[in-house]
């Protein structure tokens, strides 16, 4: 008997002249370049192939709010496994530090997000909101005793790695060499590459940090305390708990996905609401009602991820474009959240947009961000304090962002207050 014929591609339309999301120059340009691109992206008939002049691996760009809303919603097609990062993971990397979450499919992915949902009791969150405003009042403390000039490593870093540190019990004399870590393998990412794939001395600091947690892991299964690192290496459901190097992926990932990107948005935030005197006026002439639209809409606006990457597990039509197995596809969450059908006026900001539908913690699915919740929080109570306690605080100049791919990363903010 002959084998079953290979589905064929639907044929994808060109890509218009002068865009290329595969090319490193692409994410060299500013803001608003890019955003003119994948405005002209979306008006396409379909999603447009882009192939990498290096690797010869091509992948479909999901630009519409729409698809990258399909593709999330649906896992058994749409897969994580292979890798979400572009480039991929490389396999001597994932098995040398773990399998982060976001890498990974169901079931194991539902066993560790079983495993961590249990652990973020009611007690826990009920501590770590009255942590956020101890340290959001702390960190305005500092500014208005020392007076820097840079709002991301004194403010906007500061606020979410001090709180993931708290709730994780990471101990104070060890933060600040944690953190130096963290800082080196983040120094040898850059445009088109994975946080996962650094190279050299980015990986050697990468493996520092995760042997420094699984000794923490250790300590605590030995003498657990009242922390999150506790309830994660004791935690007995279904008889798991996270071993070591799960718990080390774990803390990479929240160093990601819950200081990083709430650090990203915070700088933009306050960028955004200093270039729209009226957007902040109007927050600040009604806070309280106003606050929680400000910080959906500046996520929208920022989009702390730029994009994940899945794989085709089997032939698919996705809305009128047929995929087949093996393809690759990128979901492009900051195209998404500009797209015309969905946004009325998508290139305003407006803090009163309502509904609000961006895809800035994902698309939905089992993917939807765990540390959603704790970034809103973060942002309400920071631009709380910020804003009661110096009400002319500004940025200054232009943020300095760095070209990435995957993040929308920025370096230093200037600011006064």
């Amino acid at each position: 008997m002959s084998a079953p014929a290979r589905t064929r591609a639907t044929a994808t339309p060109p890509a218009p002249a002068g865009i290329d999301l595969a090319d490193p120059g692409f994410w060299r340009l500013p803001d608003r370049d890019r955003a003119a691109a994948f405005a002209e992206l979306r008006r396409l008939d379909g999603p447009v192939r882009f192939t990498d002049r290096a690797s010869g691996r091509s992948f479909l760009a999901l630009v519409r709010h729409a698809d990258v809303v399909a593709a999330s919603r649906t896992p058994e097609v749409f897969v994580s496994g292979p890798g979400v990062t572009t480039p991929e993971p490389a396999g001597w990397v994932r098995a040398l530090f773990g399998d982060s979450m976001v890498n990974l499919d169901d079931p194991h992915h539902a066993d560790l997000r079983r495993i961590v949902s249990r652990a973020f009791t009611p007690r826990l969150i009920s501590r770590v909101e009255d942590d956020i405003r101890r340290v959001a009042a702390r960190v305005v403390d500092d500014v208005l005793e020392r007076r820097p000039d840079d709002f991301v490593s004194a403010v906007a870093a500061e606020l979410p790695y001090q709180v993931i540190c708290n709730m994780m019990g990471i101990p104070e004399r060890q933060r600040r060499q944690i953190l130096a870590l963290v800082n080196h393998a983040s120094e040898h990412t850059g445009v088109a590459r994975s946080r996962l794939r650094v190279p050299g001395r980015g990986l050697r600091a990468l493996g520092r940090m995760q042997l420094v947690i699984a000794a923490l892991g250790r300590e605590r299964r030995r003498r657990p305390a009242d922390d999150l690192i506790s309830a994660l290496v004791t935690a007995d459901v279904d008889g798991r708990h996270l071993n070591s190097r799960e718990l080390g992926a774990f803390f990479s990932l929240l160093l990601v996905a819950g200081v990083e990107t709430t650090r990203n948005a915070l700088a933009h935030g306050l960028h955004l609401l200093t270039v729209h005197p009226e957007q902040r006026a109007l927050l600040l002439d009604d806070f309280e009602p106003r606050v929680g639209g400000a910080v959906e809409e500046i996520v929208r606006w920022s989009t702390p991820i730029v994009q994940f990457r899945r794989t085709v597990a089997a032939d698919h039509d996705l809305h009128g474009t047929r995929l087949v197995q093996g393809e690759k596809v990128v979901l492009f969450f900051g195209a998404a959240n500009r797209d015309e059908a969905v946004f009325a006026d998508p290139e305003s900001f407006d803090i009163t947009r309502s509904p609000n539908p961006h895809l800035g913690f994902g698309g939905g699915g089992p993917h939807f961000c765990l540390g959603a919740y704790l970034a809103r929080q973060e942002m309400k109570v920071l631009y709380r304090e910020l804003f009661a306690r110096l009400p002319e605080v500004r940025s200054v100049g232009e943020p300095v962002l760095i070209p990435s791919s995957f993040d929308h990363r920025v370096r230093s903010l200037r600011f006064t207050g």
